[in-house]
């Protein structure tokens, strides 16, 4: 393991700047770049984001029978990152320069998450593929911070995958087994509008979307309380609204109210449960008032995974780490990965509540850890 070979890989990266909004194809060109010289075969799959933003997962493999393997032998290991990052505060003028203070290395994307593909290219760079007795892949995605977007371009095409998978997050260096689903629903509840002075000539459409909320407050509360994991904190399926808006002036009926419902499922809970009480609010509400109106439209059900504590990857990074498995509630694309066939778990350096703020930073004696742990994940899973 070289240190200085690892943080001249971060620096690569970090200097790029991959925010969601932006093509990350700078970003897989460095990658793909450094995976064919230490002998990977590559694989680009393009695609276009809603803004028609050109974006690229890479997939590459090598190793097993013959070095390279045969097309149809299965990668026993995948190491998994995502490329992209959220954006960054302009004020933050070393965003995009690795700066090195106190044991830290900072950026944006540090830690979240390009600190686990250095250590992912570095750990693999190593290895001959002649060495290698089955094939590892390591897989770099695009979009996950705008809905794991490129993860699920992966699933749509029944991408290839390997037995065993580590997705990289920040977790400080704790083995995540499982987390919580991510869904959204925009909800639009109408009215009638009308002068503000004559109440009688329209309907309120904020106040009958208050009357919604407090019985979706009701449910989190208590219907979604019933089901619980004690794996979880909290150990059950919670609900938010973090953005509504309605009406048009001051003194006029408001005749349209949005607001965005998040819930995060535990993952023995259908992603469907949520909408379905909300529907059984909404046919009551309507039965209460006629000429009641909302759409509620989901647009994001991720459910969320539970790799069992007893998964040969799981207890392979507890032996290494000293750590014993956890859970968290924020999502990641082990979902889609597991979708695809692989056991997996979440692993990375950096912490997660460092990540996504100005001075964003990972621990420099966790990525040389991280290195050398993916290296012997490597060995043990590819027989290196």
């Amino acid at each position: 393991m070289s240190g200085e070979a690892l943080t001249a890989t971060l620096t690569e990266l970090v200097a790029m700047d991959t925010t969601s909004s932006r093509p990350n194809g700078p970003a897989i060109d460095y990658l793909e770049k450094r995976l064919k010289q230490a002998g990977f075969d590559c694989e680009r799959r393009r695609y276009e984001d809603d803004a028609g933003v050109e974006k690229t997962n890479l997939v590459a493999v090598k190793g097993g029978q013959g070095g390279h393997g045969a097309k149809d032998e299965r990668p026993s290991l995948a190491l998994v990152g995502h490329t992209d990052c959220v954006p960054y505060d302009a004020a933050w003028k070393e965003a995009l320069v690795l700066t090195a203070k106190d044991g830290r290395l900072y950026g944006r994307g540090a830690c979240d998450t390009k600190a686990f593909i250095a250590c992912a290219v570095e750990a693999a760079s190593r290895v001959r593929a002649e060495a290698l007795a089955r094939p590892l892949m390591l897989v770099f995605t695009a979009d996950e911070e705008v809905g794991c977007i490129g993860a699920k371009k992966l699933v749509e095409a029944g991408a290839r995958m390997a037995t065993h998978a580590i997705v990289g997050e920040p977790t400080s260096l704790t083995p995540i087994r499982a987390h919580k689903g991510y869904c959204i629903a925009e909800v639009e509840v109408r009215g009638k509008e009308g002068h503000s002075a004559y109440p009688e000539s329209g309907a309120s459409a904020v106040f009958r979307a208050a009357r919604l909320l407090e019985r979706i407050e009701k449910l989190s509360k208590g219907a979604l309380r019933a089901d619980t994991d004690g794996f979880f904190e909290p150990p059950f399926t919670t609900v938010n609204v973090g953005l509504i808006q309605g009406g048009k002036a001051k003194n006029i009926i408001p005749g349209s109210c949005r607001f965005i419902l998040e819930w995060r499922p535990i993952p023995s809970q259908p992603v469907e449960h949520v909408p379905s009480l909300v529907a059984e609010v909404v046919a009551a509400l309507k039965a209460e008032e006629p000429g009641y109106e909302v759409d509620v439209k989901v647009v994001r059900r991720d459910r969320g995974v539970d790799t069992p504590a007893s998964a040969e990857v799981v207890r392979f990074l507890v032996e290494q780490s000293g750590k014993q498995p956890s859970t968290v509630a924020f999502g990641t694309e082990a979902p889609q990965v597991t979708a695809l066939g692989a056991e997996a778990v979440v692993f990375g350096p950096g912490d997660i509540r460092n990540a996504h703020q100005t001075g964003e930073f990972v621990p420099v004696a966790e990525l040389y850890r991280c290195e050398e742990i993916l290296g012997r994940a490597i060995a043990k899973f590819c027989g290196a």
